[in-house]
């Protein structure tokens, strides 16, 4: 079927075609509103849409969007990032390119030559961990970035509040009566490892000090970010005396999580009753999944996603043009934090 053509829409309407696209590219002019509807129905009529190549050379707008990300395009666990832009760009009459580079610089920096070749209108730059990074040449200034902050600034950006978020996560623990509480960490402590790993120690120091909880550095232990890595740092906090073992423990994420429920059930330890646990990120078919459901910090993914896109597009404008702005983190409560018991009476000792 042969694309219809604006003479198409101006013989439906009955009108020239110079109106229909006046009134197709939404130009003020001394048009009649009941002219601008009957242009609209007839080209709804044919089947009309109007070029957004040869729209974007007359405005200078191409009404698109270039979102580059290092792996969260092919990660289900970040993917509300990306639903939370496209709804935005899309109640905003954008489309997305979106390109994901896997972390390679190479890919990247293509990416951001083909996305300045579309002239796109604004630029995403998103990561997969909340981490402070080197921003890329070649982007636009009108660049959000979402999940990172540039190293230099120059740019707007949007992260997790980890620091609040730990805290939320530790005065469950503390409100719920417990003072030995450990913190499962990550061991990815490299220049180029999550910035949030220090900001949410920082916000389980914060509670305990306000608590009157002495920090015990026999309770912070990093591991590897999976249930394996949870498992083996929760053997060794559990191997401790008896007088000294945590009757909580705060992880990292939600997959270490697993790992701690996992040692704690090969030890005949009930949770919560002989063992609090609380995780990080509310990661889909893990958290909930749990038995019984893990309460969790939830990573606000979708917010931070519509927050870029609409900052990117000039529909939101917040404080100064190179600040990062922190995006709430909830804890979402579940079954897994009850209050500490009167002593560990199970057997300090692994099942085979």
């Amino acid at each position: 079927m042969a694309r219809a053509r604006i003479s198409d829409v101006a013989a439906a309407a009955g009108v020239s075609v110079t109106t229909v696209s006046l009134v197709m590219n939404d130009v003020e002019a001394r048009i009649s509103e009941e002219t601008r509807r009957r242009v609209r129905d007839a080209a709804r009529a044919v089947g009309y849409a109007p070029s957004s190549v040869a729209r974007g050379l007359r405005t200078q707008q191409t009404r698109t969007v270039g979102l580059i990300s290092d792996q969260i395009a092919t990660t289900p666990f970040a993917g509300r990032m990306l639903a939370g832009a496209q709804d935005a760009a899309r109640e905003n009459g954008h489309l997305v390119y979106l390109l994901d580079t896997g972390g390679d610089t190479e890919i990247e920096s293509e990416a951001i030559r083909a996305l300045s070749a579309q002239q796109v209108d604004a630029m995403i730059y998103a990561c997969m961990w909340h981490r402070v990074v080197d921003a890329p040449q070649g982007l636009l200034p009108q660049t959000v970035f979402l999940d990172c902050r540039p190293a230099a600034g120059g740019f707007r950006s949007v992260v997790p509040d980890d620091r609040a978020g730990g805290a939320a996560a530790v005065r469950q623990l503390v409100d719920a009566g417990h003072r030995r509480i450990a913190y499962i960490d990550t061991d990815d402590t490299g220049v180029d490892g999550p910035i949030a790993s220090s900001l949410r120690h920082e916000g389980y120091l914060e509670v305990l000090a306000a608590a009157g909880i002495p920090a015990d550095p026999a309770l912070h232990v990093r591991a590897e970010t999976s249930a394996h890595g949870g498992r083996a740092a929760a053997d060794a906090l559990l191997d401790l005396p008896d007088d000294q073992r945590p009757t909580a423990v705060f992880c990292f994420n939600d997959r270490m999580a697993a790992g701690v429920y996992i040692a704690a059930h090969r030890r005949g330890l009930d949770i919560p009753r002989d063992l609090s646990v609380v995780g990080y990120d509310d990661q889909q078919l893990i958290a909930a999944e749990q038995d019984p459901p893990l309460t969790t910090v939830a990573l606000p993914h979708y917010a931070m996603g519509r927050w870029a896109m609409e900052v990117a597009l000039g529909v939101r404008a917040e404080g100064d043009e190179d600040a990062t702005h922190l995006m709430e983190c909830p804890v979402i409560r579940r079954d897994s934090v009850g209050p500490p018991p009167a002593q560990v009476a199970k057997p300090n000792r692994r099942r085979a």
